[in-house]
């Protein structure tokens, strides 16, 4: 890809490590200044190796793109709903709102209206990153990348030549192979456990257990957040609202000790009752404060802006515009002015692990499943959802323009899967670097 390399790996080494530097400072400069400590943690976990540095950085990967030609984007297509960070590892397993188990996409962090070839290329990364990881050779990463691409492409064709997008999806009797297991083993999961794990049974009701990343707040706080659960109550679409009686409070704490994404983000878990008062049917929900989303940095549409007043809102509405049948206690409020999401810790979330997943055969089948997952994202986020800034059918825009270029978009996003790959790696060396020498202002130790 002659424009990323003549753009980005043609910069020299001081010159991209201030890059490197500024983008990281100008994305996270707030949540450093509340909390050092959590980013310094979080940027070690960056360190530990080049794939663990691209999922933390993804306002630099936009900030990156946005200077690169799109000879795949229009005016429909460069306004998609996209997942926003799209890499190998936010996959994974969750109950939707009809009470089945779904393999999808799993994070909605960084959801936004973009390109919709930022998530292609933002994964596509992700696997040669990981190839590498796992010792894979470039040419048997670049025969993986292609299972990927033209699964997305099918998927997209039989979304535009069909009807029911939003009856589509990786459930228990449509996969085989790893997805399945991974289905199965959600299966297993129960809410009792979960339950049992976070919170404990005091006299003759439930409350939060005390533990690593477990704040008790003062009266006052409390007040404060009770307040904004019952305004998130307002945000909840009538048709999905529960009984009265499932959002009585019981216990609210403070959480930290999030993953990479998500370091320095306040945020509380509360315990609500549920659907009966058996100790068994309570929920835990997690209301966090939503992050700016870094698609967000590079797309100029005012109109996309001012649609959302506050980032825990952004971070809902995307959810429910990526998923079909999302989380009925999904929804978003304020507290203290600032944005907050709220959903539920649900006992059957269970991400793909990809350690057991080492030769190219066994990667193969996971990856054409992956592919299906990001074209059902993208093309039920459209008109037939509860949004109204995507106005048209994304799957008739994305196959307008892929008809009859399906090989050739397949060599364009293997071939920026291989070079940003190669950015990427000499980019971890440099924050590395930077990150060691105390150059990151805002998480410089005070030893």
């Amino acid at each position: 890809m002659d424009d990323l390399t003549d753009t980005l790996q043609t910069e020299d080494s001081e010159e991209r490590r201030k890059a490197i530097v500024s983008t990281l400072v100008d994305a996270f400069s707030e949540l450093m200044s509340a909390n050092p400590s959590a980013f310094r943690t979080k940027f070690r976990k960056m360190a530990a190796d080049p794939f663990a540095f691209y999922r933390g950085s993804a306002c630099l990967f936009y900030a990156d793109v946005a200077k690169l030609a799109d000879p795949w984007a229009d005016d429909r297509t460069s306004r998609v709903w996209i997942q926003g960070d799209l890499h190998a590892e936010n996959f994974g397993t969750y109950m939707n709102g009809q009470g089945r188990l779904i393999f999808d996409v799993n994070d909605f962090d960084e959801a936004y209206v973009g390109h919709f070839t930022w998530d292609l290329q933002r994964f596509v990364a992700s696997i040669a990153l990981l190839g590498r990881r796992k010792a894979i050779s470039d040419a048997e990463i670049g025969r993986l990348i292609p299972i990927y691409v033209r699964a997305y492409v099918d998927q997209v064709r039989r979304f535009a030549l069909a009807t029911g997008d939003q009856d589509y999806s990786l459930r228990l009797d449509n996969t085989e192979g790893v997805i399945h297991q991974t289905l199965l083993q959600s299966k297993l999961r129960s809410r009792a456990h979960m339950l049992d794990r976070v919170t404990e049974v005091r006299g003759y009701d439930r409350r939060f257990r005390d533990g690593p990343g477990v704040r008790q707040l003062g009266k006052e706080e409390k007040a404060t957040v009770r307040t904004a659960f019952e305004k998130y109550q307002e945000s909840i679409p009538y048709d999905k609202r529960f009984s009265n009686i499932a959002y009585n409070v019981k216990d609210i704490v403070g959480r930290s000790g999030f993953g990479i994404g998500s370091a320095g983000l306040p945020a509380y878990n509360i315990l609500i009752e549920g659907f009966s008062e058996a100790l068994d049917n309570d929920i835990v929900l997690s209301m966090k404060q939503g992050n700016v989303a870094a698609p967000s940095r590079v797309v100029s549409d005012p109109q996309v802006a001012s649609y959302f007043p506050h980032h825990g809102h952004r971070t809902a509405v995307s959810q429910r515009a990526l998923q079909a049948h999302a989380d009925p206690l999904l929804g978003y409020t304020e507290l203290d002015g600032t944005g907050f999401v709220v959903s539920e810790l649900g006992p059957y979330n269970a991400d793909l692990e990809w350690e057991e997943l080492t030769e190219p055969s066994d990667i193969a089948p996971v990856l054409d499943y992956l592919g299906r997952a990001t074209a059902k994202v993208h093309c039920v986020a459209d008109r037939d959802s509860d949004q109204t800034l995507v106005p048209f059918h994304t799957e008739q825009a994305l196959q307008n323009i892929l008809d009859g270029r399906e090989e050739e978009f397949v060599a364009w996003l293997v071939d920026f899967a291989h070079s940003y790959a190669q950015v990427v790696r000499n980019d971890h060396q440099l924050f590395l670097d930077a990150f060691r020498e105390n150059q990151i202002p805002g998480v410089r130790s005070t030893e």
